[in-house]
């Protein structure tokens, strides 16, 4: 019994979402949060955030995430580069958002779009946001 469309996309999101997390946690990146958007956002099922200590820090977690989008077969579009405070970097269904720690506590999205949860708590719970730090 093959799976439906819409579970081997869920699977899809699942995969990309635990290959985001752990390229973030090997460059030490603090305070991940996962929000799922779907049903609140058009453009995508899920925004990362996390934060980096140093505009270097930064880079170096986008790099990384341009790597797994490589794995991905995906296109890594990332914008902020010129000011290195706030990153965002497009993978089509997940939209990932690095920031220096000032700058994110300015725009305060995790507050925007939802309350916190652990990453450990099922993807699907009812708030719809993961906290991984």
């Amino acid at each position: 019994m093959g799976q439906t469309a819409q579970a081997v996309e869920n699977d899809k999101l699942e995969s990309l979402t635990a290959a985001v997390i752990e390229a973030l946690e090997d460059k030490k990146a603090q305070d991940i949060l996962v929000i799922d958007v779907r049903g609140r956002c058009d453009f995508a099922d899920r925004f990362v955030l996390a934060s980096g200590r140093s505009d270097r820090q930064l880079k170096a977690l986008s790099q990384s995430l341009a790597a797994v989008a490589h794995q991905y077969d995906l296109p890594a579009k990332v914008e902020g580069l010129g000011g290195m405070e706030w990153l965002l970097i497009d993978l089509g269904d997940i939209i990932v958002h690095l920031f220096l720690p000032d700058t994110r506590e300015s725009f305060q999205l995790e507050h925007l779009w939802g309350k916190a949860r652990k990453t450990d708590e099922p993807a699907n719970s009812s708030d719809g946001v993961s906290d991984n730090s």
